[in-house]
């Protein structure tokens, strides 16, 4: 996560790029109702954009192709991040990641008002406004474990990669409610040095997402996105990404990302569909 800018002489930029699980093992849960994870995590070239504006008084406007049903009050995370970060003025947000999806908008928005606004909070405060606001923040390559507090930095290689979210939403807790197990095991002690994209994903091929069955069985369509990027040629790895419903698949070259994202588009004209490149998000 990198300041882009100024737009003007006080208005700042800032891009908040998509979160994607490569791996996402369920490992307990706590007596609180926390559940525990074990996640490999990395960050797309593309995501939502930010320009906050210092002023008086805190206020939000959303913008893009997915505002609609987006609050501009203390709902959202965006406002409770700058309320956390003591920061007022205006926030104009663009939307151009889908909600409830699976790949972080709303965690990432925080964080990159957290980044813009310059508190230096500690890592317990961030927290604070949600499982997946720490590792946003952190915005790099992370194995993410516990409840989203133990954080540690992984080497992965460029991923070239096709994102495909079929619409619909579902809920994270309806999605943790329907799983068979919580108590499943978590990834190797150690995370390898990949070579290069493809020693990466035959080890991921090893690993799971323990959430996309539950998630496919409550929503039939990531069951289609899936089969959707398994037929598509030169693939390595297709896999859900978070609780739903985006799903991702990796390619060998960013160009054979940008063919299949194509071939997908062509029989899914009203899915989210795009090519990226996975790893340390936006440069």
């Amino acid at each position: 996560m990198t300041d882009a800018g100024t737009a003007t002489a006080s208005a700042v930029q800032i891009t908040a790029p998509a979160k994607i699980n490569l791996t996402l093992h369920v490992t307990g849960q706590r007596a609180d109702g926390y559940h525990l994870l074990d996640s490999l995590v990395v960050f797309a070239d593309i995501g939502d954009r930010l320009e906050i504006t210092p002023g008086p008084e805190l206020s939000l406007t959303v913008q893009g192709p997915f505002a609609d049903g987006v609050p501009t009050d203390a709902r959202n995370l965006v406002w409770r991040a700058a309320e956390l970060a003591h920061w007022r003025g205006h926030i104009r947000l663009f939307k151009s990641l889908p909600h409830g999806a699976g790949i972080g908008g709303g965690s990432s928005d925080a964080a990159a008002l957290l980044w813009a606004s310059g508190a230096g909070l500690d890592p317990d405060a961030v927290l604070a406004l949600g499982a997946d606001v720490p590792v946003c923040y952190a915005a790099q390559p992370m194995r993410m474990r516990g409840i989203g507090e133990r954080l540690d930095p992984v080497q992965v290689p460029p991923l070239p990669a096709v994102l495909v979210n079929p619409g619909g939403v579902v809920p994270t807790g309806q999605v943790f409610s329907s799983m068979a197990s919580r108590d499943n095991a978590p990834m190797p002690d150690v995370i390898p040095d990949f070579a290069d994209a493809d020693a990466c994903c035959a080890w991921l091929a090893g690993q799971r997402n323990d959430l996309e069955v539950p998630a496919a069985a409550l929503l039939r369509d990531i069951d289609t996105a899936l089969s959707e990027l398994r037929s598509t040629g030169n693939v390595r790895l297709v896999r859900m990404s978070g609780s739903g419903a985006t799903c991702f698949a990796i390619y060998p070259t960013l160009k054979a990302a940008k063919f299949a994202a194509y071939e997908i588009e062509a029989a899914h004209p009203d899915w989210w569909i795009v090519a990226t490149t996975l790893g340390g998000g936006v440069s």
